[in-house]
């Protein structure tokens, strides 16, 4: 069960639901450490002085800021006393369709929780009139010491509660747009091919099919050197080039893409996986994100509270898993058991 972070009630005209706010995401990138070359001995940062070069408790380093040339300091009981109490309950000034706020304002995503059965019906029932209305709360909510806009919205069968930018806070994209030519800079057929181009690219929505393949390159290069095997190459980089005839590239793009759907079947689909298998990999050489692909094909239940060593494991004594992943049916032909359904890629 994901850690509570705050506990409190959502409150919309007179209707008063007691609730529970969880992270609805995680930083799954690796955070290294920092080592003197050569040994186990980590390197720490301190507080020194610059000017003197002596290093300093906590106790004598206070905050500031230089206002007009005068250097200000400020300790933390002033900004206690200054700052905004804590929110005990998120309550809805207004509802604005969600169509009307532009992505760049929100921050980040919490799941909103009814805090037991007994406020489950009420949770509910504004859950489905804001999908129905399509309509999102917006709310000012203090937490963690900083006041923030909010948007409440529904999701599937819960509600997650966005973080904002204020306005002030969002950049003017004019000042980055310097080099931006004026509409009558291209033709009636640029902008043809261009709406060719996008139409032929588009496809529905599946999240599960992109994957952080950074950080999957980056747990590779670590379980191959931590097992003493030779790093793998990374991608191989593809130059490309500056492109005079925009029309002719777009028109080529289109055609490219219309091409990759055709190989790919009708209507986008994917063609059957069972003639295109290759020998799997060994458990223990994938990447985190590939461990939790196998387990989702093996259908593993309970596989997201896993860790490395117990996805492995699972994977590795799934019934029927034989050679690094492959069934046995699967490889003799025998057999008439359906398997789980392959996710997306």
């Amino acid at each position: 069960m994901p850690h509570k972070i705050w506990a409190g009630s959502l409150k919309f005209g007179l209707v008063t639901i007691p609730v529970g706010l969880y992270s609805a995401t995680e930083d799954h990138g690796i955070r290294f450490n920092q080592y003197e070359r050569g040994t186990h001995d980590r390197v720490r940062y301190r507080r020194i002085n610059e000017r003197t070069g002596r290093e300093l408790e906590g106790d004598e380093v206070v905050r500031g800021l230089e206002v007009d040339g005068t250097l200000v300091t400020v300790e933390q009981r002033e900004l206690d006393d200054i700052a905004p109490e804590r929110s005990g309950t998120i309550e809805i000034a207004e509802f604005v369709a969600l169509s009307e706020i532009d992505p760049v304002y929100f921050q980040k995503a919490y799941w909103v929780a009814p805090a037991d059965r007994r406020n489950a019906r009420g949770y509910s029932l504004l859950r489905r009139a804001m999908a129905e209305t399509e309509r999102v709360g917006i709310a000012t909510f203090v937490f963690r010491g900083k006041e923030y806009l909010t948007a409440l919205r529904p999701e599937n069968e819960a509600l997650v509660l966005h973080t904002m930018f204020f306005l002030d806070e969002i950049r003017d994209p004019a000042n980055v747009l310097e080099h931006a030519p004026p509409e009558d800079s291209y033709g009636s057929r640029e902008l043809r091919l261009a709406g060719d181009l996008i139409r032929s690219m588009s496809t529905a929505w599946h999240p599960e099919e992109h994957v952080d393949t950074h950080t999957a390159r980056i747990e590779r290069l670590l379980a191959d050197k931590a097992a003493g095997r030779a790093p793998r190459s990374g991608a191989e980089h593809v130059e490309t080039t500056a492109t005079v005839d925009l029309a002719e590239a777009l028109r080529r793009s289109a055609e490219h893409a219309r091409a990759g759907k055709k190989r790919s079947g009708s209507g986008g689909e994917r063609p059957d996986r069972g003639t295109e298998r290759s020998e799997p990999a060994p458990v223990s050489t994938l990447t985190r994100e590939e461990l939790r692909r196998r387990a989702r094909e093996l259908d593993i239940r309970g596989r997201s509270k896993l860790n490395r060593a117990q996805l492995e494991k699972a994977i590795t004594e799934s019934p029927g898993v034989h050679g690094g992943g492959r069934t046995t049916e699967e490889e003799t032909g025998a057999g008439s058991r359906e398997r789980p359904r392959k996710a997306r890629r």
